[in-house]
Parts: C-alpha cells; structure tokens; sequence
C-alpha cells in the first residue's frame, strides 16, 4: 500500500477478493487434515490409489514435534514413502519395523499376539488408521532410542488390561517411548490398558500429543523417567475421562506445554481421578486454556517445579489447585499456536477428539476415482520434469477440468510466478519436510523498471507469485519479495508484493510470506467479481500495508509478524482493505500478532479507497486474537484523506498486552455482531479441503 495520497495512482487497476470460512469443528477438522482419499488395496500390498493419499500424509505436527532439532525438521512420517494398507500382525509389524519410510493404514482390527505385544516402530514411519476402522487390541507400539518422525494417528489402542487395576506386573502401554524424538500422537483412542496409555520416557523429546481421547485406565500419561531436563512436549486438544492418575505426570520435562485439554471426572463411576495436571521435578510447565470438570487435586507441583497457569476454567473440582514458582517458557518463541477459549472446550472435544472418519479413508465410492484424476508435476533442481515452477505451470493444459498438483522440491527458487486465469485446479506445494525447505523468492517493486523498458512493474506486477485462477492452493512454503528499501531509496515506489491472488476459493495453508511494504495482496479478478480466500496455519511478516486488497478472505491460526522499517524505526500497519459495499472484507481469526519492534507503534489498520473510490466499504475484524504491546491503544488510523471511522473496524475478545477495551477509539463487537462474523459467515458456503 501507499503511505501517501499522491501515490494511490499505483493502485487504480486493482479489484476485489471475497473469502469465507469453515463452521467451527467439521470443517477445522477438514481443513487441519485434509480431504478424504481412498486407501484401500490387498493386505500388504501398496494401495491401488495410493497416489491419492497426497492429502493427508502431507499432515505435519504442530506444537514441539514441529520444531527444527535434533537434525530432524519437524514431524511428518513416512510422508515420501509407499503408502501400504495392512489387515494382519504381520504386515502391521513387517512395515513398521522396516528401515525405509512408510504410510501404513490400518484397515481392520488387528489383535496383538501375544497380548502385552508393543510393535518397535522404526523411524520415518506414519501408523495411520482407515477411518474409523483401524483397531490395535491388547498391545501397543514402542519408540526405542534415537526413533524419530513418527506418526501415530487415527487408531484405537485398546484392551490389553490384565483384571488388576493398579497392575505392577505388566507394562502393556498403548504407545512407549523411550528416548525418541519427533513423534505425532493425534486423534487415537486410547484406553483400558494394562499400564499407561503413553508413556514418554528416558529422554524423549519433541513430542505433540494432539486430539486423542484417553479414557478407562488408571495409569493414564506418564512424562519422565529420567534425571536430565531434557524434554519439550505439547499436550493439546486431549480429552481424559475417567483416569485416575497421571493426567499428565510431568516429571523433569525441559518445556511442557498443555493447552486445551478437557479432565472430565464424571460422579457415579467406579473411577474416581487422584490428581490431574501435576508438574514434577524440575519441570517447567505452561498450562492454558483448559478444562477441568470434578477433578481431584486438578493442578499440583513439586516445590522444585515451575508451573505458570492462565485461562483454565474449573467445575466442580476438589482439593489441590496450584501454580507458581517462576516463568516457565513462552511457548511462541517455538512455534505458533492459537489458543481456543477455555469454556469452548469440552464442547470442541466431545465432537472432535479421537479418529476421525476423513483420515486415511474414502468418504464415497467415487472419491478414488476423482483423486485419480489428480496429475502431479515435479520441480527440482535435477532429476524432475521441470527445472523451475513456472515451467511447471506453463506445462499445465489449459481451461483443465481436473487437480493439477505442481509438487516443489526443497530449494531456493529465484524466479516470479503466474498462475493464469485459464489454469485453474492448479496446487503449489513444497515436498520437504518443513515450509522453510522450499522458498520462491524474487525482488521486483512497484517503481523496479521493466527490463524492455515499458515503464515499472506496479504494485501488482510486482509479485514474486501471482495467482488469477480459481481453485488455487498452496502449501508448505515459503514465498517471499526480498527487495532492498535501503539500496534503493532512489525508486517512486516501494511497494514490494510477495503474493497476490485475483481469483475465487483460494486456499493458503502452511505458508510463510516475507515482505515488508504490500507483502500479501487478496485481490480478485474485478471489482464485481468474487474472490474468497482462506489463510491458515501460516506466518505474515511486514511493516506497511502488509495485508491488503478487496478480497474477502479469513486469516486464521495464523502469525502476522511485525517488522522495523528499512531505516530500523517501527511504524507501520498491518491490513489496509479496499472492499466494496455490502461485502466482507478481512477476518483475522485466532490468530497472533507480534515482531520485534517498538511498544505502541504499529496499528491494525487502515482503510485503502482505491482510487478514491468513496464507494468501497473496508472491513477489517480481528477477533479471538493475541495482540502483543506493538499495538497501539487506538489501533485504527485514516489513510489518503478518508477516515477510519466511515469503515467497518472492530475487535471481539483479542487478548495480549495489546488488546484493550471498547472506546471511541477501538470499536468491540457485541456479542450478538459477533456471531454473526464467524469464519463461515466470510467463506459463504465454500469449505476449503485441500487436494
């Protein structure tokens, strides 16, 4: 965006983008996992469409697994090896045991023989259940020393109790691990087992536990078995009911994280809970955000541990409710996370925690044929179809009807993007195993001379990736306009776009996109054209204008970081809509906000009259949202001679340093206006799957 009003001619041209959302937790899940892809073949054999499974075994952690350590980057599995569909112990054991990658889906129930058998999983593996079907009965898995990337996800591991409740004699767990690192455990059943439904031992470290529901047993979730502090763990989005102990026990854990979870001790059972959440040894523990219904003793520690709380919310418990002992950690200086509100809580988990039928499963009989349709190009270095992106775009038919998936090898690609209007159905993804692998990056802005002497590129033409076709994704990337404000002060235009969309129902998930002034442009293909967008799970970074457009388009679980000025001041904003009237314009939805720059100097916005069109309506919401204390307590400003007070600006339950109360100056929604700015309010009946 401009910061003056003589330099809105740069932007007379541009048009409007519409987006909307998902409703709450059948479409989050959607979108957290992907569509629905047929996995079904002979046992033992690779699967006829396994080529369709590219969805969902593109999945990767979140929270600590995520994390670059350990030579390891992130979590993603067998994500790269053959996608194998096993109904026996033996296969199940045979792939998960073998040294090279595999996706193993499990089609039936599968009794361990003997009971009390724990398979020892190798590394770079995802243990994946078919939908709802896969079973694991009277045995579990075991993560020995130095296993890594694995992925546990979408079973049920049950029933390996021994009649004794408190059983000493037998270690019969679900899933064990000792001395692994980088493991997923996510959306499983766990329960009635003869010992603990996860341990996480001897050292292992960068764990997510995520979505799993864990219930029946008595020695539920034990953490430690060692004297090093050592261990990084996110516990997330887990539903414990009726455990008595260890939920978790954290003992000696470097970093424990636990957010969302619901404890849910029910009266009237045969099951009472000891004690929930209990910070021991020197564990450092952060504890958000989550729900405890009549538990004993809901919260302890050790007088040696640190155990920091916020946001929980307590019903009907008893006895021990504790905190204390220091800072702890802060979580974001690792990762990104958004935090749901603690009393959503049992309500989120009771519908979507454990396996979930659209992992690993088909959900008609026609979804193999349609993801057979799916056509892949390759781009790499050497030893792919193409050599560079657009190369792969050009390769795509024109007007095609079908999925077109261009998949990006780990690299720096310096090169500009255009996805014309006429390709659409076209997807862009890295295949490393973090967004960082694979970056598109280029270094055009709006006042760069063309090289055939025509004039400047503008702020549209600037982009290092431009997308007009509808139906667009990408993902696990990094795009990014790396050009120099600094070395190049003698240019009439700074505006420097990483990515620009003009097109409907585009999805961007898992992205970075790195800029400083203009770097993420929503736009669509006219001013009377619809144009939704969807922004998810990805980091926006810059100083000016950074998100801006006429789109309608929801950014959500996302991170927008704020970034000095080329001279090193801090000053700028974050979105600068331009949508017309009677549309929405930019949702940011549980999301964060922060950067390394000075207390109260960015604001969240500002409202952009393209060409001084007084027509136009901008509308920014930020709800549900971190803000940290860059914000300023009058959080909007006016652009080009029109004020922020004719626009549609509000907040809705933000936290942080840099939330604040309703005013003249910072309009809040009430309740009622809220409900009806939801995300699926902004999608209008589009729910993004990705393909």
């Amino acid at each position: 965006m401009t910061e003056t009003r003589g330099r809105v001619r740069h932007r007379r041209r541009r048009t409007a983008l519409t987006v909307g959302a998902p409703l709450a937790l059948a479409a989050a899940g959607a979108l957290a996992y992907g569509g629905a892809f047929g996995l079904f073949g002979r046992s033992g054999q690779q699967s006829a469409s396994a080529a369709t499974a590219a969805a969902w075994t593109n999945d990767v952690a979140d929270g600590f697994a995520s994390v670059d350590a350990l030579g390891q980057n992130g979590t993603y599995g067998g994500r790269g090896g053959k996608t194998v569909t096993v109904r026996t112990l033996a296969d199940l054991e045979k792939y998960a045991t073998a040294a090279e990658p595999y996706v193993i889906v499990v089609a039936g129930t599968i009794p361990m023989n003997p009971v009390g058998k724990e398979i020892r999983v190798a590394s770079d593996k995802t243990i994946v259940g078919s939908g709802t079907s896969g079973h694991i009965v009277g045995g579990g898995f075991f993560l020995g020393p130095g296993v890594h990337n694995v992925i546990i996800r979408n079973l049920t591991i049950r029933d390996a109790y021994q009649g004794v409740w408190n059983d000493k004699d037998h270690d019969y767990d679900a899933v064990q691990m000792d001395g692994a690192h980088h493991v997923w455990i996510d959306h499983n059943d766990l329960r009635h087992m003869a010992d603990g439904l996860i341990d996480v031992r001897k050292d292992s470290t960068y764990v997510t536990v995520s979505w799993n529901r864990l219930s029946n047993n008595n020695k539920t979730f034990g953490i430690g078995w060692t004297t090093n502090v050592v261990t990084d763990i996110t516990i997330h989005h887990n539903w414990l009911r009726e455990t008595e102990q260890r939920n978790p026990s954290t003992d000696n854990a470097a970093r424990a994280h636990l957010y969302n979870n619901y404890l849910e001790d029910t009266p009237g059972t045969d099951i009472t809970t000891a004690y929930g959440n209990y910070s021991r040894g020197k564990t450092r523990m952060v504890l958000e955000n989550s729900y405890f219904q009549g538990v004993r003793n809901p919260v302890i520690r050790d007088s040696t541990a640190v155990l920091v709380q916020r946001g929980n919310v307590f019903s009907g418990t008893s006895g021990r409710n504790e905190s204390g002992g220091g800072t702890a950690f802060d979580p974001r200086s690792s990762y990104a996370y958004t935090l749901d509100k603690a009393d959503a809580v049992p309500g989120l988990l009771r519908a979507g925690a454990g396996p979930r039928p659209s992992i690993g499963t088909a959900t008609t009989a026609a979804a193999p044929a349609a993801a057979a349709a799916v056509k892949t190009l390759t781009v790499a270095k050497s030893g792919a179809q193409f050599t560079s992106v657009q190369k792969a775009v050009d390769a795509v038919p024109a007007n095609n009807t079908s999925r077109v998936v261009i998949s990006v090898a780990p690299g720096t690609y310096r090169e500009t993007v255009k996805v014309p209007a006429n390709k659409p159905h076209v997807t862009i993804q890295g295949s490393g195993g973090s967004r960082k692998d694979t970056a598109i990056v280029y270094g055009n802005a709006s006042g760069t001379p063309k090289p055939d002497g025509s004039g400047t590129y503008g702020t549209g033409g600037s982009a290092t990736v431009a997308v007009e076709a509808d139906d667009f994704q990408a993902r696990n990337l990094t795009i990014t306009n790396d050009f120099d404000e600094a070395r190049n002060q003698h240019l009439d235009g700074h505006q420097a776009v990483a990515l620009r969309t003009a097109a409907d129902k585009v999805l961007l998930d898992g992205l970075i996109v790195n800029g400083d002034q203009d770097t993420l442009l929503l736009d669509t293909a006219a001013k009377d054209r619809l144009g939704r967008v969807y922004v998810t799970n990805s980091y926006i970074t810059g100083n000016v204008d950074f998100v801006f457009g006429r789109a309608t388009a929801v950014i959500d679980k996302s991170v927008l970081t704020l970034k000095k000025r080329w001279n090193g001041t801090s000053a700028g904003y974050i979105a600068a809509p331009s949508t017309p009237a009677n549309r929405r314009g930019f949702l940011i939805n549980r999301s964060t906000v922060n950067g390394d720059v000075s207390a109260r100097s960015f604001h969240l916005g500002r409202p952009w009259y393209a060409g001084g069109d007084a027509t136009l309506h901008p509308q920014v919401t930020v709800r549900d949202t971190t803000l940290s204390d860059a914000i300023k307590t009058a959080p909007w400003t006016d652009m080009s001679g029109f004020s922020w007070k004719g626009a549609r600006f509000a907040e809705y339950l933000n936290t942080g340093p840099g939330a604040g109360p309703a005013g003249t100056d910072r309009p809040h929604l009430t309740p009622a206006q809220a409900a009806d700015q939801e995300v699926a309010d902004w999608l209008a009946g589009w729910t993004p799957t990705a393909s």
